[in-house]
């Protein structure tokens, strides 16, 4: 799949204020409204203009982003890349944080995580919540409520998400300064968030289910070790830790999919933390691996608390 490009002078232009259409030629939108009389509505030529122009560049935009026309490339772009979040793009390329977006590396019920690269040619993971899932919304709300970061917030779908893109990016600032193995988060706005790629060449690292391990016993402890410092430094329990938000990349597992972590002070953080424990327990007791019990797992994270 060819990258997609930054937009071309035409386009900026629109960015500006500037209606395409030549009758508006040089006029800035929301002035020269002229209204008409039908029955008893008034109808804006204005709304009419902006519609039928907001069809053409929303086509002209997608077909530009896209350069690559398979039918089902259209369709997530035409899911993920709402109005807004062109803008985003379009902005963050503007600001040289991003220089190419390729193809999607990971798609979800939640977001979907495209491959993308900066002004030096570094690999950044570029993850686009939808903003259109009403299924989404009501999973999120447990994880938001409780948390006083988050308590100003309202409950409408797209504030919601908003939210939970800065709670992911605010979760793996706190991970990171805890030295936990987490990506790199470099920038958030609204709903989409740019991080570190963990993979190369557009390919993501495998995840902890897709491989054989060579050494389990030592990625368990490191991973015991990670939640023992998202509690203990970061404050921070995952509440969704398993091997399928676990990748491996150069020995080392990396965790991922922070957006649910919740503060230890949640009032479900105790209950999280446990499911945390027993899916990691589950999963490396397969591999016939001698193991601490999950009591024992959750006195080392919480430093012997009951």
């Amino acid at each position: 799949m060819e990258a997609i490009q930054k937009p071309n002078a035409a386009f900026h232009i629109e960015l500006t204020g500037e209606l395409s259409d030549p009758a508006f030629a040089g006029k800035p939108k929301y002035e020269h409204v002229n209204h008409c009389m039908v029955g008893r509505s008034v109808v804006s030529s204005r709304e009419k203009a902006e519609k039928r122009l907001d069809r053409k560049q929303r086509a002209y935009e997608i077909e530009s982003l896209m350069k690559n026309k398979r039918s089902e490339d259209y369709q997530v772009i035409e899911e993920v890349f709402d109005r807004s979040t062109l803008m985003i793009i379009y902005d963050l390329m503007n600001k040289r944080i991003i220089e190419e977006i390729h193809g999607v590396v990971s798609a979800g019920k939640e977001a979907r995580i495209y491959w993308g690269k900066d002004l030096q040619g570094k690999e950044l993971a570029i993850k686009i919540y939808l903003t259109s899932s009403a299924e989404f919304k009501k999973g999120m709300i447990p994880y938001i409520e409780g948390d006083p970061r988050f308590s100003h917030v309202r409950r409408e779908t797209r504030p919601l998400i908003y939210a939970w893109a800065q709670k992911e990016y605010k979760n793996l600032r706190r991970a990171k300064e805890a030295k936990v193995n987490v990506p790199e988060p470099l920038i958030v706005q609204k709903n989409v968030l740019i991080m570190e790629f963990i993979g190369k060449d557009g390919e993501r690292a495998p995840l902890l289910k897709e491989i054989a391990l060579e050494d389990p016993q030592q990625i368990f402890k490191l991973l015991l070790t990670y939640v023992r410092r998202l509690y203990q430094k970061g404050g921070l329990v995952h509440a969704d830790l398993s091997e399928y938000n676990i990748m491996l990349w150069k020995d080392k597992p990396v965790i991922f999919d922070v957006a649910q972590s919740v503060l230890t002070g949640h009032p479900m953080a105790d209950r999280f933390l446990r499911r945390d424990l027993e899916n990691l327990h589950k999963f490396f007791k397969r591999r016939n691996l001698e193991m601490y019990s999950v009591d024992e797992m959750y006195k080392r994270v919480t430093g012997g608390r009951n």
